[in-house]
């Protein structure tokens, strides 16, 4: 009875409410700073701000760039601000450069990519992010620095058997931020994320780092 009551204080909190921190797994930004060939991994700290009701977020990442296609895969675990309910959520991007080669430093990406998480006993979340990438690559002599910015369509779905109606809504969103790639494989980046809900503003912050393995032919 307990998780039935914490599940029915959520769903009302997120069909009345401003919604979740939407991003492309649950308390992080929607990552979308082009193609890079090879294997990456990283693992990142998401900071939702009150409106998102998420708690400090921690994820990690894997992408994978083969010519002008990539594609990435996240975990992350986060919880609510309001109750003792934790959960995991999972995506994954597929990413298409449409602009962008060895001699024009500004790239243009399309993206579209789906998560998912159960967020509380019999509630869970879908969300579908399609979007565009403006990335800007900066090279010096030891790093290669990448602002970029991202706008999108955001659809977002709460279903589940303790969900009586069903409720998806379209949102616009915009994430940006900067990537740091050094020339030993070593990343850093920050991103910041926003969504323009009903009944307000779910942001987050995040920080992370990782590392870019080359494979060769790719």
């Amino acid at each position: 009875m307990k998780h039935t009551g914490v599940s029915m204080v959520l769903v009302s909190a997120l069909l009345f409410g401003p919604g979740l921190a939407q991003a492309q797994v649950l308390g992080l930004p929607v990552f979308n700073s082009g193609v890079s060939s090879g294997l990456g991994l990283m693992g990142d700290v998401g900071f939702p701000n009150d409106e998102s009701g998420l708690q400090t977020t921690y994820g990690a990442t894997a992408t994978l760039g083969i010519g002008l296609i990539g594609f990435s895969a996240s975990v992350a675990r986060s919880g609510f601000e309001s109750t003792d309910r934790n959960f995991t959520s999972l995506g994954g991007t597929a990413n298409l450069k449409v602009l962008g080669g060895p001699l024009i430093p500004l790239a243009v990406t399309l993206q579209g990519g789906a998560s998912y998480a159960e967020i509380a006993d019999g509630v869970n979340n879908l969300r579908i992010p399609i979007g565009l990438g403006l990335t800007l690559t900066i090279p010096s002599v030891a790093v290669a620095i990448k602002p970029w910015l991202a706008p999108r369509i955001e659809i977002s779905r709460i279903s589940g058997d303790n969900v009586t109606d069903a409720n998806t809504d379209t949102d616009f969103g915009l994430s940006g931020g900067i990537d740091f790639n050094l020339i030993n494989g070593l990343g850093f980046r920050a991103a910041a994320d926003y969504v323009n809900a009903d009944g307000g503003s779910p942001t987050v912050f995040s920080v992370g780092a990782g590392y870019s393995f080359r494979i060769p032919g790719l």
